[in-house]
């Protein structure tokens, strides 16, 4: 079926169907370099699992025929990666840059992670400029059009998360980050007090029990909130094949490498596509369509980084029922040019930062 533009208003995405077209390129060498980079935030960044006042991220760079390809991702300490770990690994492909490398050898080459996408994504970077057209084209989808991105309050007490979002009544689209199941309610009903036109959809990050989804999804129905992102722990999905839920469920991360969507399917609504799970914008495409497929829907999301990482994600943003590429927004400086957002739209990517524009 052919594409067909979504409304990223609420309506869900099952009745959105994509079609990639890209061929698989052969990669003429091209030289690589990778290293580590970080980006100061503007105020400490709680969830669940802890807090972090820095974004680690790694950069990759391919070059050659006169043009830079970039890359940026996020190594997933919740996965076992780190920012050495992803450099080896992609440090170690340098010899396959002569070999003809492509995007369908890159996947057998390197699991997904944080090290595939960085690379994926400078590779389409590297192509785009020297063909002088929109990675857009390149995979055969519209350019990305202004979106509505979610913006994140990070876990703190309830009038911490209220005086947050207060500051951000001008965003379309919050995201809570809940955590600790004794407060959640208060932190639920506070915000929505503070901000009672905003839409809310909150993230757990695999906090909570059973019991305390029983006891919360109602809560978060009361105050209109959109999606319950990653209830429970990973391991416990089972559990979420007889719930029946007051909201929407989405899988973050029980969704990860090589985790079947068809078993997924069976316990969640939507699922979170983070460019770093799936490895790159190549595989996140496949993903896209498998996931509509199954009728899950889409929930383009990100790890705290720049607009150089968030890029790439704007370009399935058409196919999601809610779109989080908020990262820029919580450093202290961005790249430059970054991502345009105003009141939580996202206008353009701007010539220089991804691909040719």
């Amino acid at each position: 079926m052919p594409f067909q533009y979504g409304d990223r208003n609420g309506r869900p995405a099952s009745s959105i169907h994509p079609t990639f077209a890209f061929e698989d390129y052969s990669f003429p060498p091209l030289t690589l370099k990778v290293r580590a980079t970080s980006f100061a935030l503007l105020r400490p960044f709680s969830i669940a699992r802890g807090t972090k006042i820095t974004a680690e991220v790694i950069l990759v760079e391919v070059s050659g025929c006169g043009h830079i390809g970039r890359g940026e991702a996020v190594p997933y300490p919740r996965y076992d990666e780190t920012v050495a770990d992803s450099i080896a690994a992609v440090s170690g492909l340098t010899e396959h840059l002569g070999d003809g490398l492509c995007h369908s050898s890159l996947m057998e080459l390197l699991p997904a992670g944080a090290a595939r996408n960085a690379l994926d994504c400078a590779l389409w970077d590297w192509r785009s400029r020297k063909e002088e057209t929109s990675v857009a084209r390149l995979i055969g989808l519209p350019l990305p059009e202004k979106t509505v991105t979610a913006f994140t309050i990070s876990l703190g007490s309830p009038e911490q998360m209220a005086a947050h979002a207060a500051e951000a009544a001008h965003m379309p689209l919050l995201k809570l980050k809940l955590g600790d199941a004794r407060l959640d309610a208060d932190r639920m009903s506070a915000v929505r007090r503070a901000v009672p036109k905003a839409r809310l959809i909150v993230d757990a990050n695999e906090a909570w029990t059973i019991e305390d989804l029983e006891r919360l999804a109602p809560v978060a129905k009361q105050h209109h909130v959109e999606m319950i992102e990653q209830p429970l722990p990973a391991e416990h999905d089972d559990v979420l094949r007889t719930f029946v839920s007051k909201v929407p469920l989405c899988a973050d991360e029980s969704f990860q490498g090589n985790r079947r969507l068809e078993d997924l399917a069976q316990c969640y609504q939507a699922v979170n596509l983070k460019l770093d799970k799936t490895g790159g914008l190549s595989a996140a495409c496949t993903v896209a369509a498998k996931a509509i497929d199954l009728h899950l829907d889409l929930f383009v999301g990100c790890m705290v980084a720049s607009s150089l990482a968030m890029a790439p994600a704007l370009h399935l943003a058409s196919f999601a029922r809610w779109v989080d590429l908020d990262g820029p927004l919580l450093l202290a400086e961005d790249r430059r040019p970054g991502l345009r957002i105003d009141r939580g739209i996202i206008s353009d990517i701007p010539q220089g930062l991804w691909g040719h524009v």
